[in-house]
Protein backbone atom coordinates (compact mmCIF):
# COMPACT_ATOMS: atom_id res chain seq x y z
CA UNK A 1 0.00 0.00 0.00
CA UNK A 2 2.47 2.70 0.75
CA UNK A 3 4.55 1.33 -2.42
CA UNK A 4 1.93 2.28 -4.59
CA UNK A 5 0.95 5.37 -2.66
CA UNK A 6 4.20 6.49 -3.00
CA UNK A 7 3.74 5.79 -7.30
CA UNK A 8 0.72 7.89 -7.40
CA UNK A 9 2.10 10.58 -5.57
CA UNK A 10 4.96 10.81 -8.02
CA UNK A 11 2.41 10.04 -10.80
CA UNK A 12 0.21 13.25 -9.28
CA UNK A 13 3.24 15.45 -9.06
CA UNK A 14 4.36 14.93 -12.68
CA UNK A 15 0.76 15.47 -14.30
CA UNK A 16 0.30 18.59 -12.23
CA UNK A 17 3.11 19.93 -14.24
CA UNK A 18 1.35 18.63 -17.51
CA UNK A 19 -1.94 20.27 -16.37
CA UNK A 20 0.00 23.46 -15.88
CA UNK A 21 1.32 23.23 -19.81
CA UNK A 22 -1.45 22.01 -21.21
CA UNK A 23 -2.94 25.35 -21.92
CA UNK A 24 0.36 26.36 -23.52
CA UNK A 25 0.31 23.18 -25.57
CA UNK A 26 -3.17 23.98 -26.80
CA UNK A 27 -2.26 27.21 -28.45
CA UNK A 28 0.90 26.38 -29.19
CA UNK A 29 0.34 22.41 -30.89
CA UNK A 30 3.28 23.22 -33.71
CA UNK A 31 6.14 24.10 -31.27
CA UNK A 32 8.16 21.03 -30.74
CA UNK A 33 9.90 22.11 -27.45
CA UNK A 34 6.48 22.30 -26.07
CA UNK A 35 5.17 18.93 -27.12
CA UNK A 36 8.27 17.44 -25.96
CA UNK A 37 8.16 18.88 -22.28
CA UNK A 38 4.92 17.56 -22.28
CA UNK A 39 5.48 14.06 -23.24
CA UNK A 40 8.99 13.98 -20.96
CA UNK A 41 5.96 14.78 -18.31
CA UNK A 42 3.03 12.46 -19.22
CA UNK A 43 5.73 9.65 -19.64
CA UNK A 44 7.34 10.09 -16.84
CA UNK A 45 3.59 9.87 -14.76
CA UNK A 46 2.60 7.64 -16.75
CA UNK A 47 5.75 5.13 -15.89
CA UNK A 48 4.71 5.91 -12.43
CA UNK A 49 1.26 5.13 -12.60
CA UNK A 50 1.92 2.09 -14.73
CA UNK A 51 4.61 0.76 -11.82
CA UNK A 52 2.50 1.19 -8.67
CA UNK A 53 1.53 -2.43 -7.61
CA UNK A 54 -2.21 -2.04 -7.65
CA UNK A 55 -2.14 -1.17 -11.34
CA UNK A 56 -0.06 -3.99 -12.09
CA UNK A 57 -2.68 -6.22 -10.81
CA UNK A 58 -5.68 -4.89 -12.29
CA UNK A 59 -3.79 -4.96 -16.14
CA UNK A 60 -2.70 -8.33 -15.38
CA UNK A 61 -6.32 -9.67 -13.84
CA UNK A 62 -7.62 -7.14 -16.69
CA UNK A 63 -6.41 -8.85 -19.69
CA UNK A 64 -6.12 -12.48 -18.55
CA UNK A 65 -2.04 -12.35 -19.06
CA UNK A 66 -0.03 -12.95 -15.56
CA UNK A 67 2.79 -10.43 -15.60
CA UNK A 68 1.73 -8.10 -18.78
CA UNK A 69 1.65 -5.40 -16.84
CA UNK A 70 5.54 -5.80 -17.08
CA UNK A 71 6.58 -5.03 -20.56
CA UNK A 72 4.11 -2.69 -20.99
CA UNK A 73 5.66 -0.19 -17.69
CA UNK A 74 8.89 -1.26 -19.13
CA UNK A 75 7.82 0.60 -22.49
CA UNK A 76 7.09 3.27 -21.03
CA UNK A 77 10.01 4.22 -19.23
CA UNK A 78 12.11 3.38 -22.29
CA UNK A 79 9.95 5.97 -23.95
CA UNK A 80 10.29 8.35 -21.21
CA UNK A 81 14.38 8.11 -21.85
CA UNK A 82 13.91 8.86 -24.76
CA UNK A 83 11.93 11.22 -24.43
CA UNK A 84 14.52 13.19 -21.87
CA UNK A 85 17.14 13.04 -24.06
CA UNK A 86 15.24 14.52 -26.64
CA UNK A 87 14.14 17.22 -24.25
CA UNK A 88 18.05 18.09 -23.74
CA UNK A 89 18.66 18.11 -27.90
CA UNK A 90 15.65 20.52 -28.01
CA UNK A 91 16.95 22.38 -25.01
CA UNK A 92 20.45 22.79 -26.60
CA UNK A 93 19.54 23.48 -29.75
CA UNK A 94 21.63 23.40 -32.82
CA UNK A 95 21.69 22.58 -36.86
CA UNK A 96 21.09 18.54 -36.05
CA UNK A 97 18.21 18.79 -33.99
CA UNK A 98 16.33 17.16 -35.74
CA UNK A 99 18.06 14.68 -37.08
CA UNK A 100 19.25 13.64 -33.63
CA UNK A 101 16.10 13.71 -32.37
CA UNK A 102 15.54 11.08 -35.22
CA UNK A 103 18.42 8.43 -34.04
CA UNK A 104 17.06 8.49 -30.43
CA UNK A 105 13.45 7.33 -30.81
CA UNK A 106 14.71 5.26 -33.72
CA UNK A 107 17.55 3.82 -31.06
CA UNK A 108 14.76 3.72 -28.30
CA UNK A 109 11.83 2.10 -30.80
CA UNK A 110 13.88 -0.45 -31.19
CA UNK A 111 13.97 -1.09 -27.75
CA UNK A 112 10.57 -1.15 -26.94
CA UNK A 113 10.12 -3.42 -29.85
CA UNK A 114 13.04 -6.04 -28.22
CA UNK A 115 11.06 -6.34 -25.24
CA UNK A 116 7.88 -7.11 -26.47
CA UNK A 117 9.85 -9.53 -28.67
CA UNK A 118 11.39 -10.87 -25.33
CA UNK A 119 8.96 -11.02 -23.09
CA UNK A 120 6.53 -13.52 -25.46
CA UNK A 121 10.12 -15.92 -26.18
CA UNK A 122 10.13 -15.88 -22.46
CA UNK A 123 6.80 -17.33 -21.75
CA UNK A 124 7.01 -14.30 -18.99
CA UNK A 125 3.01 -14.76 -19.75
CA UNK A 126 2.42 -18.09 -18.75
CA UNK A 127 4.44 -18.12 -15.30
CA UNK A 128 3.88 -16.62 -12.18
CA UNK A 129 2.24 -13.12 -10.97
CA UNK A 130 5.14 -10.90 -9.63
CA UNK A 131 3.54 -7.53 -9.14
CA UNK A 132 6.95 -5.67 -7.00
CA UNK A 133 10.02 -8.32 -7.44
CA UNK A 134 9.41 -8.98 -11.47
CA UNK A 135 13.19 -7.89 -11.97
CA UNK A 136 14.92 -10.42 -9.32
CA UNK A 137 12.30 -12.82 -9.04
CA UNK A 138 12.66 -13.48 -13.00
CA UNK A 139 16.53 -12.55 -13.88
CA UNK A 140 17.72 -16.37 -14.02
CA UNK A 141 14.71 -16.80 -16.65
CA UNK A 142 16.03 -17.19 -20.19
CA UNK A 143 14.32 -14.23 -22.57
CA UNK A 144 12.59 -12.34 -19.05
CA UNK A 145 16.45 -11.89 -18.16
CA UNK A 146 17.88 -10.32 -21.61
CA UNK A 147 13.98 -8.03 -21.27
CA UNK A 148 15.12 -7.03 -18.00
CA UNK A 149 18.07 -6.11 -18.51
CA UNK A 150 17.54 -4.62 -22.08
CA UNK A 151 15.37 -1.76 -20.35
CA UNK A 152 16.99 -1.64 -17.53
CA UNK A 153 20.90 -0.86 -19.37
CA UNK A 154 18.66 1.93 -22.30
CA UNK A 155 17.33 3.76 -18.57
CA UNK A 156 20.91 4.19 -17.55
CA UNK A 157 22.59 5.10 -21.06
CA UNK A 158 19.58 7.81 -21.48
CA UNK A 159 19.61 8.55 -17.39
CA UNK A 160 23.30 8.98 -17.43
CA UNK A 161 23.75 11.29 -21.15
CA UNK A 162 20.93 13.29 -19.79
CA UNK A 163 23.05 14.01 -16.30
CA UNK A 164 26.23 14.55 -17.80
CA UNK A 165 24.68 17.04 -20.82
CA UNK A 166 22.83 18.75 -18.84
CA UNK A 167 25.21 19.78 -16.06
CA UNK A 168 27.29 20.74 -19.13
CA UNK A 169 25.53 22.72 -20.68
CA UNK A 170 24.09 24.65 -17.86
CA UNK A 171 27.65 26.24 -17.26
CA UNK A 172 26.88 28.27 -20.91
CA UNK A 173 23.23 29.77 -19.19
CA UNK A 174 22.33 32.12 -16.51
CA UNK A 175 19.29 32.95 -14.89
CA UNK A 176 16.13 30.92 -14.50
CA UNK A 177 17.26 28.70 -17.59
CA UNK A 178 20.15 27.39 -15.63
CA UNK A 179 18.51 26.80 -12.28
CA UNK A 180 15.94 24.70 -14.70
CA UNK A 181 18.77 22.62 -16.20
CA UNK A 182 20.91 22.03 -12.86
CA UNK A 183 17.77 20.83 -11.40
CA UNK A 184 16.50 18.52 -14.04
CA UNK A 185 20.60 17.00 -14.39
CA UNK A 186 20.28 16.41 -10.77
CA UNK A 187 16.92 14.48 -10.86
CA UNK A 188 18.48 12.64 -13.80
CA UNK A 189 21.66 12.05 -11.89
CA UNK A 190 18.75 10.27 -8.92
CA UNK A 191 17.17 7.98 -12.88
CA UNK A 192 20.96 6.79 -12.73
CA UNK A 193 20.51 5.47 -8.83
CA UNK A 194 17.52 3.82 -10.11
CA UNK A 195 18.83 1.78 -13.02
CA UNK A 196 21.99 1.16 -11.22
CA UNK A 197 20.30 -0.42 -7.46
CA UNK A 198 18.11 -2.29 -10.39
CA UNK A 199 20.79 -3.80 -12.30
CA UNK A 200 22.82 -4.84 -9.29
CA UNK A 201 20.29 -6.38 -7.71
CA UNK A 202 19.54 -8.39 -10.81
CA UNK A 203 23.30 -9.06 -10.90
CA UNK A 204 23.17 -10.28 -7.26
CA UNK A 205 20.45 -12.81 -8.10
CA UNK A 206 22.52 -14.21 -10.88
CA UNK A 207 25.63 -14.67 -8.25
CA UNK A 208 22.51 -16.73 -5.99
CA UNK A 209 22.26 -13.52 -3.57
CA UNK A 210 19.16 -12.37 -2.60
CA UNK A 211 19.38 -8.03 -2.78
CA UNK A 212 15.84 -7.73 -3.78
CA UNK A 213 15.54 -4.94 -1.56
CA UNK A 214 17.71 -2.62 -3.59
CA UNK A 215 15.14 -3.02 -6.64
CA UNK A 216 11.86 -2.94 -4.00
CA UNK A 217 12.96 -0.22 -1.76
CA UNK A 218 15.88 1.41 -2.64
CA UNK A 219 15.24 2.22 -6.64
CA UNK A 220 11.69 3.43 -5.97
CA UNK A 221 13.13 5.83 -3.37
CA UNK A 222 15.70 6.92 -5.54
CA UNK A 223 13.46 7.36 -8.88
CA UNK A 224 10.90 8.93 -7.09
CA UNK A 225 12.96 11.96 -5.64
CA UNK A 226 14.41 12.15 -9.62
CA UNK A 227 10.99 12.55 -10.83
CA UNK A 228 10.12 15.61 -8.54
CA UNK A 229 13.37 17.35 -8.96
CA UNK A 230 13.12 16.59 -13.10
CA UNK A 231 9.50 18.40 -13.11
CA UNK A 232 10.76 21.42 -11.07
CA UNK A 233 13.58 21.67 -13.21
CA UNK A 234 11.01 21.69 -16.52
CA UNK A 235 9.22 23.90 -14.66
CA UNK A 236 11.18 26.93 -13.48
CA UNK A 237 12.37 28.36 -16.73
CA UNK A 238 8.74 28.14 -18.22
CA UNK A 239 7.06 28.72 -14.87
CA UNK A 240 9.66 31.27 -13.61
CA UNK A 241 8.02 34.41 -14.83
CA UNK A 242 4.48 33.41 -14.13
CA UNK A 243 5.77 32.80 -10.52
CA UNK A 244 7.62 35.73 -10.07
CA UNK A 245 4.77 37.93 -10.99
CA UNK A 246 2.33 36.63 -8.95
CA UNK A 247 4.93 37.19 -6.10
CA UNK A 248 4.91 41.04 -7.60
CA UNK A 249 1.36 41.01 -7.50
CA UNK A 250 1.17 39.13 -3.95
CA UNK A 251 3.47 42.16 -2.68
CA UNK A 252 1.69 45.33 -4.58
CA UNK A 253 -1.60 44.09 -2.90
CA UNK A 254 0.05 43.97 0.44
CA UNK A 255 1.68 47.15 0.46
CA UNK A 256 -1.54 49.04 -1.00
CA UNK A 257 -3.08 47.77 2.21
CA UNK A 258 -2.69 51.14 4.60
CA UNK A 259 -4.31 53.09 1.95
CA UNK A 260 -7.17 50.96 0.97
CA UNK A 261 -7.67 51.11 4.77
CA UNK A 262 -7.06 54.97 4.98
CA UNK A 263 -10.28 55.01 2.35
CA UNK A 264 -12.09 52.28 4.05
CA UNK A 265 -15.04 54.71 5.29
CA UNK A 266 -15.98 56.54 2.21
CA UNK A 267 -15.32 52.92 0.14
CA UNK A 268 -18.64 51.42 2.45
CA UNK A 269 -20.42 54.22 2.97
CA UNK A 270 -20.83 55.16 -0.37
CA UNK A 271 -20.98 51.09 -1.76
CA UNK A 272 -17.46 51.65 -3.80
CA UNK A 273 -16.23 48.29 -3.15
CA UNK A 274 -16.68 45.71 -6.01
CA UNK A 275 -16.66 41.69 -4.74
CA UNK A 276 -13.36 40.46 -3.65
CA UNK A 277 -11.81 37.89 -5.92
CA UNK A 278 -11.14 34.68 -5.27
CA UNK A 279 -7.43 34.16 -2.97
CA UNK A 280 -5.78 32.16 -5.09
CA UNK A 281 -5.56 34.72 -7.69
CA UNK A 282 -3.04 37.36 -6.66
CA UNK A 283 -3.59 39.26 -9.61
CA UNK A 284 -7.06 40.00 -9.55
CA UNK A 285 -6.66 40.67 -5.83
CA UNK A 286 -4.16 43.25 -6.91
CA UNK A 287 -6.51 44.77 -9.43
CA UNK A 288 -9.61 45.01 -6.89
CA UNK A 289 -7.89 46.52 -4.27
CA UNK A 290 -6.55 49.43 -7.13
CA UNK A 291 -10.09 49.64 -8.65
CA UNK A 292 -11.42 50.30 -5.04
CA UNK A 293 -8.68 52.85 -4.32
CA UNK A 294 -9.33 54.37 -8.01
CA UNK A 295 -12.91 54.07 -6.68
CA UNK A 296 -12.63 56.10 -3.70
CA UNK A 297 -10.19 58.81 -5.02
CA UNK A 298 -12.80 59.81 -8.08
CA UNK A 299 -15.44 60.27 -5.36
CA UNK A 300 -12.80 62.48 -3.31
CA UNK A 301 -11.27 64.96 -6.33
CA UNK A 302 -13.99 67.02 -5.63
CA UNK A 303 -12.78 67.73 -1.65
CA UNK A 304 -8.96 67.41 -2.67
CA UNK A 305 -7.18 70.90 -1.16
CA UNK A 306 -4.76 72.31 -4.03
CA UNK A 307 -2.94 74.86 -1.59
CA UNK A 308 -2.83 71.72 1.27
CA UNK A 309 -0.98 69.79 -1.79
CA UNK A 310 1.35 72.19 -2.41
CA UNK A 311 2.39 72.66 0.62
CA UNK A 312 2.81 69.23 2.22
CA UNK A 313 5.00 68.75 -1.35
CA UNK A 314 7.43 72.03 -0.35
CA UNK A 315 7.90 70.85 3.01
CA UNK A 316 8.58 67.11 2.02
CA UNK A 317 10.79 68.43 -0.73
CA UNK A 318 13.22 70.95 1.88
CA UNK A 319 12.87 68.08 4.69
CA UNK A 320 14.27 64.94 2.14
CA UNK A 321 15.01 66.51 -1.61
CA UNK A 322 13.35 63.74 -2.45
CA UNK A 323 10.74 64.86 -5.30
CA UNK A 324 8.69 61.48 -5.57
CA UNK A 325 8.94 60.90 -2.35
CA UNK A 326 7.48 64.44 -1.70
CA UNK A 327 4.67 63.41 -4.52
CA UNK A 328 3.44 60.60 -2.73
CA UNK A 329 3.75 62.26 0.95
CA UNK A 330 1.33 65.44 -0.56
CA UNK A 331 -1.03 62.78 -1.71
CA UNK A 332 -1.36 61.28 1.54
CA UNK A 333 -1.95 64.55 2.66
CA UNK A 334 -4.77 65.38 0.71
CA UNK A 335 -6.37 62.14 0.58
CA UNK A 336 -6.20 62.16 4.58
CA UNK A 337 -8.06 65.74 5.02
CA UNK A 338 -10.16 64.71 2.28
CA UNK A 339 -11.16 61.08 3.78
CA UNK A 340 -11.29 62.41 7.58
CA UNK A 341 -11.84 66.23 7.49
CA UNK A 342 -12.52 67.86 10.91
CA UNK A 343 -16.05 69.15 10.97
CA UNK A 344 -19.31 68.12 13.03
CA UNK A 345 -22.52 66.40 11.39
CA UNK A 346 -24.37 69.14 10.57
CA UNK A 347 -21.37 70.92 8.37
CA UNK A 348 -20.61 68.43 5.64
CA UNK A 349 -17.94 69.75 3.41
CA UNK A 350 -18.34 71.19 -0.08
CA UNK A 351 -17.22 70.48 -3.35
CA UNK A 352 -13.83 72.70 -4.31
CA UNK A 353 -13.88 75.59 -6.77
CA UNK A 354 -10.41 74.56 -7.59
CA UNK A 355 -9.74 71.04 -8.39
CA UNK A 356 -6.34 69.84 -8.00
CA UNK A 357 -4.19 70.04 -11.62
CA UNK A 358 -2.94 66.37 -11.16
CA UNK A 359 -4.65 63.64 -12.53
CA UNK A 360 -5.68 60.42 -10.04
CA UNK A 361 -2.19 58.73 -9.14
CA UNK A 362 -1.27 55.81 -11.57
CA UNK A 363 -0.15 52.33 -9.95
CA UNK A 364 3.35 52.94 -9.20
CA UNK A 365 2.50 55.92 -7.06
CA UNK A 366 -0.26 54.28 -5.62
CA UNK A 367 1.93 52.23 -3.69
CA UNK A 368 4.27 55.01 -2.89
CA UNK A 369 1.21 56.55 -1.53
CA UNK A 370 0.51 53.56 0.93
CA UNK A 371 4.13 53.54 1.49
CA UNK A 372 3.77 56.71 3.51
CA UNK A 373 0.69 55.78 5.22
CA UNK A 374 2.73 52.33 6.34
CA UNK A 375 5.19 54.80 8.04
CA UNK A 376 4.44 56.75 11.21
CA UNK A 377 7.03 58.96 11.14
CA UNK A 378 5.87 60.66 7.26
CA UNK A 379 2.75 60.62 8.75
CA UNK A 380 3.92 63.03 11.78
CA UNK A 381 4.48 65.99 8.92
CA UNK A 382 0.52 66.34 8.04
CA UNK A 383 -1.14 64.24 10.89
CA UNK A 384 -1.49 66.39 14.17
CA UNK A 385 -0.35 64.98 17.11
CA UNK A 386 -2.77 62.68 19.73
CA UNK A 387 -5.04 65.10 21.14
CA UNK A 388 -3.65 68.30 19.53
CA UNK A 389 -6.72 69.52 17.04
CA UNK A 390 -4.99 70.52 13.88
CA UNK A 391 -7.37 72.95 11.22
CA UNK A 392 -8.45 70.96 8.15
CA UNK A 393 -6.15 71.74 5.13
CA UNK A 394 -2.88 72.46 7.60
CA UNK A 395 -0.78 69.86 7.79
CA UNK A 396 1.61 69.79 11.35
CA UNK A 397 5.20 70.11 10.37
CA UNK A 398 8.18 68.04 11.14
CA UNK A 399 11.13 68.18 12.62
CA UNK A 400 12.64 68.27 10.04
CA UNK A 401 10.88 70.85 7.82
CA UNK A 402 10.45 73.53 11.07
CA UNK A 403 14.18 74.57 10.06
CA UNK A 404 12.55 76.07 6.87
CA UNK A 405 12.14 79.87 6.70
CA UNK A 406 8.17 80.41 8.24
CA UNK A 407 5.68 82.14 6.22
CA UNK A 408 2.47 83.30 7.96
CA UNK A 409 -0.77 81.95 6.91
CA UNK A 410 -3.81 83.98 6.84
CA UNK A 411 -6.32 82.42 8.96
CA UNK A 412 -9.30 80.86 6.47
CA UNK A 413 -12.48 80.86 7.75
CA UNK A 414 -14.88 77.32 7.21
CA UNK A 415 -17.25 77.37 4.55
CA UNK A 416 -20.68 76.65 5.46
CA UNK A 417 -23.78 75.38 3.87
CA UNK A 418 -26.21 78.16 2.61
CA UNK A 419 -29.52 76.86 4.40
CA UNK A 420 -32.78 77.45 2.82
Amino acid sequence: MTSGLINYLCCAALWLGLLLKAPDLARRWHDPFLRVICAVLGLAGLSWFAGAPPTVGAVNRLSGVPNLAAPLTYAVITAYSAASLVLIVHWRGGPDVRRTTRRWTCAYTGVIGSVALMFVLGHAHEKLERRTDFDTYYATTPYAREMIVLYLVGHLVAASATTVLTLRWAREVHGRLRAGMVTFGIGAGFGVGYSVSKLTAVVARWCGLDWSALSTTVSPSSAGLGALLAVVGILIPLAGPQVAAWALARRTYLRLGPLERELDDILVRESLRFRRPPWYSPALRLMWRQSSIHNALGHLDAYLDPALFEQAYDAAVRATGDRDHAEAAAWAAVIAAAAHPDRSPDQPPRPRTTRLPHPIPGPALLVRIADIFNTPQEQATWRPAPGTPAAPGHPTPSPAASTAPHRPRTARRPERTPRA
